[in-house]
């Protein structure tokens, strides 16, 4: 395999994406809580919201007049005027954000890509799947679509072993083990995550045999029936020939729903659709717990880590008991590119590294272990919750204060000193593709809450927008319920306002929605171009490395069910891996 692009190539797409983003992402990085009390439309737009809602909805489809085009553009930067640095042109910007959001740059591998380039011409692994097999259901998607990208991805190395970084409730590493037969390692800081997965693993286990005992049954049904001759009677039980493929009343439990499938696709040897969803239903019969604050090692008393330490101890004797009816092992551990992985995990070989929906630092500190570790062979890393990466050159100097930074990743960035701010690592967060089809934004409580800061302002003295006033808009029967309830748990004094002082605020800015619809539309416009900015730079850090034999982003998801669908992959060359 060979990667698709250079570094040079990647170097110079993170320009032009710089290069956009340093002219706009003073929109992105504005507060919506502070969009009145800064007059945000007043300070950034120089044309009506409707000019740009307009826009928004028809620009993408119409081309305009070329003379009007140049006219603008001699005065105009992205749409933006060069002396006010005021937005003249939405249709300019929106085109644009286009170009320069991941699709525009043409920088993507998509998913059957990659498949192909791994598979090259060796037998197929584990079920072909097919996505429509998959689509109702957002979790579903994202297991089975990563899963065969990852035992792809350990074919192609020679490895059996894999390494779950943030394995959370364990949904993709028991898939990968139980679908693909590869040994996982899920680790996870949360004790609370690692001991739900162990109870997912008992239920597994369960219906693993289940299920080997239903297919066994199944073949000997229809080799007795290959038998049987036409015109002649079978009085005996069929099953009762094949010890191994009777299955219990409680196993039989786990399988309902297995007797509806349609019997000419059983004839056929390849997995069932349906018994994959069964499986995948089986992964989420736990109750939910909420995931506590993942804390540093650091932080941890000796008590805290001697008591982790006893208990993946006590998990490792367990699990080279249970031997091969392992799913596979979750750890609670707090892991760090300084983390050494064979002290953690004393079984390990050489792995593939994944993680699905990593949280903030944890998606770039993976990418930072793969290129550390010589026993780790492969990466795959889709990351999320953007807005909790820490930043090396925040101007405050308070988001790196832990030390090694998630971003900027890259020496290509580190070098320009770029600073994208929290704002707009939020809105990085927000999905395109789902507010297109009109999903994602709820405007009302936005609204609300912008309202509420001029009265904090205004009779609070409160100017900070840091202020949190929870959950509190899904509770309020109108905005003055809202604002009395938000006034209570801040702890301040409401008897200051009348109801119908409250109301007068809401009536004075609700003409002014359309500012705030239009300005957070613009916002959604930018996200996937600071998105790609994010996941460039960590592409190009695994270019920056020598190494490596292959590096890409590739769409692994579809972005209406999951929106964060891009997944980081690297693949160490051979020669390297057995010389290090």
């Amino acid at each position: 395999m060979s990667s698709s692009y250079s570094l040079t190539e990647i170097q110079r797409r993170i320009h032009e994406v710089k290069r956009f983003l340093s002219v706009t992402l003073s929109i992105a990085n504005a507060h919506t809580v502070e969009f009145y009390t800064h007059d945000a439309w007043d300070r950034f737009m120089a044309v009506p919201p409707e000019e740009v809602l307009s826009a928004v909805s028809a620009c993408s489809d119409q081309q305009r007049a070329p003379e009007h085009k140049a006219k603008e553009q001699s005065r105009t930067t992205f749409g933006f005027c060069n002396e006010t640095n005021r937005l003249l042109d939405a249709c300019e910007l929106l085109q644009a954000a286009k170009a320069h959001s991941l699709p525009g740059l043409g920088v993507c591998m998509s998913r059957d890509e990659l498949l192909q380039a791994l598979r090259e011409n060796r037998q197929l692994i584990g079920a072909e799947l097919e996505p429509e097999e998959f689509m109702n259901s957002k979790k579903s998607h994202e297991v089975q679509s990563m899963s065969e990208v990852v035992a792809c991805m350990a074919q192609h190395c020679g490895v059996k072993q894999v390494i779950d970084v943030g394995s959370g409730k364990g949904y993709l590493s028991s898939f990968l083990s139980l679908q693909y037969g590869l040994q996982v390692y899920g680790i996870d800081s949360s004790s609370t995550n690692t001991h739900g997965a162990q109870e997912r693993n008992r239920k597994l286990k369960k219906f693993s045999r289940a299920y080997q005992k239903h297919s066994k049954a199944q073949v000997a049904t229809q080799e007795e029936l290959v038998k049987i001759k036409p015109g002649m009677n079978c009085d005996g039980d069929v099953s009762s020939g094949c010890g191994a493929g009777v299955v219990s009343p409680e196993e039989e439990k786990v399988l309902i729903g297995l007797s509806d499938a349609n019997p000419a696709a059983e004839m056929h040897s390849e997995p069932n659709p349906e018994t994959e969803e069964l499986f995948l239903h089986a992964l989420s019969v736990d109750v939910m717990q909420p995931e506590p604050p993942r804390v540093p090692p650091i932080q941890l008393s000796e008590e805290e880590r001697e008591r982790r330490k006893r208990e993946n101890l006590e998990r490792k004797a367990q699990n080279r008991t249970d031997g091969a009816n392992t799913v596979f092992s979750p750890l609670t551990s707090y892991v760090t590119p300084e983390t050494e992985l064979r002290e953690l995990i004393g079984e390990l070989k050489e792995a593939v590294m994944v993680g699905l929906h990593t949280c903030g630092d944890l998606a770039p500190s993976t990418l930072r272990m793969f290129v550390a570790k010589a026993e780790l062979a492969a990466v795959c890393s889709v990351g999320c919750c953007y807005h909790l990466l820490s930043e090396e050159f925040d101007p405050a100097g308070q988001e790196c204060s832990r030390g090694v930074c998630g971003f900027p990743l890259s020496q290509y960035l580190r070098d320009r000193s770029w600073f994208c701010g929290r704002n707009a690592r939020m809105s990085a967060c927000l999905a395109l593709e789902r507010v297109s089809l009109g999903q994602g934004i709820q405007m009302e409580s936005l609204f609300y809450r912008a309202v509420l800061h001029v009265i904090l302002r205004d009779h609070y003295s409160s100017f900070k927008s840091e202020k949190r006033v929870g959950n509190v808009y899904s509770k309020a029967k109108s905005f003055v319920d809202y604002v009395r309830r938000a006034l209570r748990r801040l702890e301040l004094d409401e008897s200051k306002l009348s109801d119908s002082d409250i109301q007068d605020y809401h009536d004075t800015y609700r003409p002014r929605t359309s500012e705030m619809l239009a300005f957070n539309m613009l916002k959604v416009a930018l996200a996937p171009c600071i998105e790609g900015l994010i996941l460039l730079d960590r592409l190009c850090y695994l270019k920056e490395q020598e190494d490596l034999s292959f590096s890409a982003l590739v769409q692994l998801f579809d972005p209406l069910l999951s929106p964060r669908c891009y997944a980081v992959v690297g693949l160490k060359s051979y020669e390297d891996r057995n010389s290090s």
